[in-house]
């Protein structure tokens, strides 16, 4: 099942649920607005070449419309619907002022130049500068884009509306980033798991962890794992993975990777397929990586009791039912790595007042929104009798629905 066609059914199930008119319940799957443009630009040997562009704004009843810009040779059209769609439950679940939406274009970043990079996040950014906007729908990195796409698109932007700081988030600190942004997604996974685990009785210092991916979200998440005593017994990403039933040294690893480039080859621990990393022994698996990767195949071997979704959609519904019957607990991707969105909204929000925070207070603030979050979502599955899953989407669903009937849009 594709990641628009589950996101889908989890709407309609939360929609069940919470018993939404079907008039709402249709109106609040229909996207606002879907754009399509054509990029075409000179390469660097000065053959033209053409690239499609996408950006789809979801829902603007809670606010501006935020989500990330992908450049990513499957750019594909469904994909990017889902995700725009599962953004406006995100900021929903976290209590964010925002609507989803989701971009990118269909290229592969690692056969362009930086300069050819350059031009083509310009030229996207010329042919969309008039659908976005500070109060309109807020883009942010994802899959192959970072901050300097995003200073690339401020600088664009502004040469039409004047300097404008908050029309991007994920932004170089130099040109109004937060402080804390990097490690949000990470650090806002870490806060869920304590949210979770204390309602179980436990601590991340008792248990065992194998982390998925070691990009940005994994590679933050096992850091502040680690420091808080957690061991983290398995690690894996595209190079491979590694495994230590004592505990991997986590700053050793994240050393090891940025002079190496990988995770291989690790003195503090033992090769290992990463494909068994997902029914690796541990008491939590984070999924860090790509959606789809827990299915029917693997999740009946997953020893894990926890599972932190931490990638969007990494469990497939079929997982979902085989892991629920085995008892194990599911922390929901639209709560689980609500972090990113959380401090991005903190970064806007900062940038309209033109004053910024220091790190210390985004962290704090952070952890006050996951741990609201958390409760929040705890209420709604007393209320409806419903497992983690429901309870965030029952949540998100809800809110949007309550504004948009409130601005008179149910009809």
């Amino acid at each position: 099942m594709n990641a628009l066609a589950a996101t889908t059914r989890n709407f309609r199930q939360a929609a069940r649920i919470l018993g939404l008119d079907s008039k709402i319940e249709k109106s609040l799957l229909i996207p606002f607005r879907e754009i399509k443009v054509e990029c075409t630009i000179p390469k660097d040997d000065g053959t033209l070449v053409s690239f499609v562009g996408f950006r789809v704004q979801h829902d603007n009843a809670r606010g501006p419309m935020k989500g990330g810009i992908r450049y990513h040779p499957e750019v594909d059209p469904d994909e990017v619907n889902a995700l725009a769609q599962l953004m406006t439950w995100k900021s929903a679940v976290a209590d964010i002022p925002y609507g989803g939406a989701k971009g990118g274009i269909g290229c592969n970043p690692k056969d362009l130049s930086k300069s050819e990079l350059e031009r083509l996040t310009r030229v996207f950014t010329q042919k969309i500068h008039d659908l976005i906007g500070v109060n309109t729908d807020v883009p942010a990195p994802d899959m192959g884009t970072n901050s300097q796409t995003m200073a690339w698109i401020l600088d664009e932007y502004s040469k039409f509306h004047g300097h404008s700081p908050a029309i991007v988030t994920g932004k170089p600190i130099d040109l109004g980033g937060s402080l804390g942004r990097e490690a949000a997604t990470g650090r806002g996974v870490v806060f869920a798991t304590e949210a979770l685990l204390s309602e179980h009785g436990k601590a991340i210092k008792d248990l065992t962890f194998a982390i998925q991916g070691f990009g940005n979200v994994g590679s933050w998440a096992a850091k502040l794992i680690h420091e808080r005593g957690g061991k983290v017994v398995a690690v894996s990403d595209i190079t491979g993975a590694v495994r230590n039933p004592n505990g991997i040294d986590i700053p050793a690893l994240l050393k090891h990777k940025e002079t190496t480039g990988v995770i291989t080859n690790f003195s503090g621990g033992d090769a290992m397929d990463s494909n068994e990393l997902l029914t690796h022994e541990c008491d939590v698996l984070i999924p860090c990586a790509l959606g789809g990767v827990l299915n029917r195949e693997n999740a009946a071997d997953v020893k894990a009791k926890y599972v932190i979704e931490a990638a969007n959609h990494p469990t497939d519904p079929d997982a979902d039912e085989i892991l629920s019957n085995k008892g194990v607990v599911i922390l929901p991707d639209i709560y689980a790595n609500a972090g990113g969105v959380t401090v991005s909204y903190f970064e806007w929000v900062q940038n309209i007042q033109g004053f910024m925070w220091d790190e210390e207070k985004v962290n704090m603030e952070l952890k006050k929104y996951m741990s609201k979050a958390f409760l929040n979502i705890k209420s709604m599955c007393q209320s409806h009798n419903c497992n983690l899953r429901m309870g965030a989407f029952t949540l998100g669903v809800n809110r949007v629905a309550r504004a948009s009937v409130l601005r008179g849009w149910e009809a």
